[in-house]
C-alpha cells in the first residue's frame, strides 16, 4: 500500500505544480498572442487546467480514502483486500492465483486483481472451499477456492513499521 500511496502522492505533487506554475504561464503566453476567440493554445491550456483541477480532486479524495482504511476491518477468514487466492477453474482444471488489490495496484498479467473488477467482486467475502460462478465479458468462469491466505496470514503485510503489524494501522 505504501507504494500506491507514494505513486498517487507523487502524481498529485506533479499536477499541483503544473496547476500553480506551468498552466498559468501557458495561459498568460496564449493571452499575449491576442484574439482569444481563435486561439487554440489558449483553449488547450484552459481544457488542460480543467482536467488537472479535476484529477487533483480525485487524487486528494483517493489518498484520504486510503489513509482511513483499517486493517482490523479486513476479514481474517474470507477473501478481502490483500488476500492471495488459489483458484481451480472447474471447467478446465487449471489453477490460477490472484492477489486482491485496490484498483490502482491492479495488474492482470502479474495476478493482481482489483476488488472492483468482475473477478474481484465475485470472490469478495468467499471462503476456502467455496465454489463461485463469475460473469466476465467473455462469459462465465467457474472456480473453486482451493487455498486462501488473507492479509493476516501473510508475514510482513500487516504493519509497515512493526513485525506482526498493528491492527489499527492504516493501509
Amino acid at each position: 500500500m505504501r507504494e500506491i500511496r507514494k505513486k498517487l502522492a507523487d502524481e498529485l505533487k506533479a499536477l499541483e505544480r503544473e496547476f500553480r506554475i506551468e498552466l498559468p504561464r501557458e495561459i498568460k503566453t496564449a493571452v499575449a498572442m491576442g484574439d482569444l476567440s481563435e486561439n487554440a493554445e489558449y483553449k488547450a491550456a484552459l481544457e488542460r487546467q480543467q482536467y488537472v483541477r479535476a484529477r487533483i480532486g480525485q487524487l486528494r479524495g483517493r489518498l484520504t480514502e486510503l489513509g482511513t482504511l483499517k486493517l482490523d476491518r479486513v476479514p481474517k477468514d474470507r477473501v478481502g483486500l490483500g488476500s492471495e487466492v488459489v483458484l481451480l477453474d472447474t471447467d478446465t482444471g487449471a489453477e490460477e492465483t490472484f492477489e486482491m488489490v485496490i484498483p490502482e495496484a491492479a495488474d492482470a498479467e502479474a495476478g493482481r486483481v482489483s476488488m472492483a473488477s468482475p473477478i474481484g467482486r465475485g470472490l469478495l467475502g468467499k471462503r476456502q472451499g467455496d465454489r463461485v460462478a463469475i460473469s466476465i465479458p467473455s462469459g462465465v468462469r467457474r472456480f473453486e477456492i482451493v487455498e486462501l491466505r488473507t492479509l493476516h496470514d501473510r508475514p510482513g503485510e500487516l504493519g509497515e513499521d512493526e513485525p506482526g503489524g498493528d491492527e489499527n494501522a492504516s493501509v
